[in-house]
């Protein structure tokens, strides 16, 4: 850029450069993909996809300022890295991407890698039938967050049944072993069969063999089922009884127990979610800049209350209902959180009126 500002001329010509194969970049935001704000926060896990697979040509190009242990902050734009592949063509391109992503350990922060993820699976996406409007077509009540099909499913309870087994019984030994597999209302009873070794899962009266070709303490793990099927995973934390892992790059937490620890956690009262229809939270981390009210106010719903500065943008925030203001705990120059997984600074409570 230098050499042509100063009127030097280039040293080669468009007919000099050709077309060869196709490239696929993703952007990589510190963003929540389903409300579309900003997070910020420690990078607990970093690291980045490897550059070759299976001794292909597959070339992967990720463009990152980033290591772990850096920070997102409210300061700057939340972007983390422009991912790259290449392939000789559309559709092996987009796989390399898909298998990239996979391998894409971010973990700390929210990150936008889900609908990335989803996109590239999209029969339309691959196809190239895409325009501007992509998203408002393919998503019009907006991205839920990757639900799992029942294909996904089989695919991810078996391996995360083996791993379990692996990471808690050790030496392994011979024998079949119950468990219940819980995520969200799902339980899903499985039997894990060792024999010499080697591992088959069965459940809905489907019985599959299971290999894995790492260690049980890897962040990333790789499933074989039947020998055939290739599960890539994510294990990011274990308590002893909640995995935490990415697969297609969700992030889901999922609990494994035996039979009789399942009675028991049934018999468990349950929690009753916090009401929070009186209280406005701040949606995104950011700087409280202004507060537009004091206590004892009187409001409409709809009404600006504050205003939070976050990647240099204003964002204000109103009222959810007509009422009262009852406590306000913030004060302007406060950095308040709005991510679920950290604690959220409360800006204001709206006591209904009498």
């Amino acid at each position: 850029m230098l050499r042509v500002a100063a009127g030097y001329p280039l040293s080669y010509t468009q007919s000099d450069i050709g077309i060869k194969g196709w490239a696929v970049e993703c952007r990589v935001y510190a963003e929540d993909p389903v409300r579309y704000l900003p997070s910020i926060g420690l990078l607990t896990k970093y690291t980045e996809p490897a550059v070759n697979h299976n001794n292909s040509e597959l070339g992967v190009r990720c463009d990152s300022g980033i290591v772990e242990g850096s920070s997102i902050s409210i300061h700057y734009d939340p972007m983390i890295s422009k991912l790259v592949t290449y392939g000789p063509d559309r559709t092996s391109a987009i796989e390399h991407m898909e298998k990239a992503l996979d391998e894409y350990v971010i973990d700390g922060i929210t990150h936008n890698t889900p609908l990335l993820r989803e996109i590239l699976s999209n029969d339309r996406f691959r196809s190239g039938d895409i325009s501007t409007k992509f998203l408002e077509e393919e998503y019009p009540q907006g991205y839920s967050g990757g639900d799992l099909t029942p294909e996904q499913k089989d695919q991810l309870i078996p391996s995360l049944a083996v791993l379990h087994h692996m990471k808690t019984n050790r030496p392994a030994s011979d024998g079949s072993f119950d468990y219940v597999i819980s995520s969200d209302e799902d339980k899903v009873p499985v039997t894990v069969s060792v024999q010499n070794g080697d591992y088959t899962v069965t459940l809905d009266d489907k019985t599959v063999t299971v290999s894995s070709s790492g260690g049980t303490s890897n962040t990333l793990q790789e499933f074989k089922l039947n020998a055939t099927d290739s599960v890539p995973l994510q294990h990011l934390h274990f308590d002893g009884v909640t995995h935490t892992i990415r697969y297609r790059c969700c992030k889901r937490k999922i609990t494994v127990l035996t039979p009789l620890q399942q009675r028991y956690m049934d018999s468990m009262p349950v929690k009753v979610k916090e009401d929070t229809s009186n209280l406005l939270i701040s949606p995104m981390p950011g700087c409280l800049s202004s507060i537009s009210v004091k206590e004892g106010d009187e409001v409409l719903e709809g009404t600006e209350v504050a205003v939070v500065v976050a990647m240099k943008m204003n964002n204000s925030l109103k009222a959810p209902k007509s009422g009262k203001i009852k406590k306000i705990w913030a004060k302007v120059g406060d950095v308040v959180d709005g991510d679920q997984k950290n604690s959220r600074i409360l800006l204001t409570k709206v006591q209904d009126r009498e």
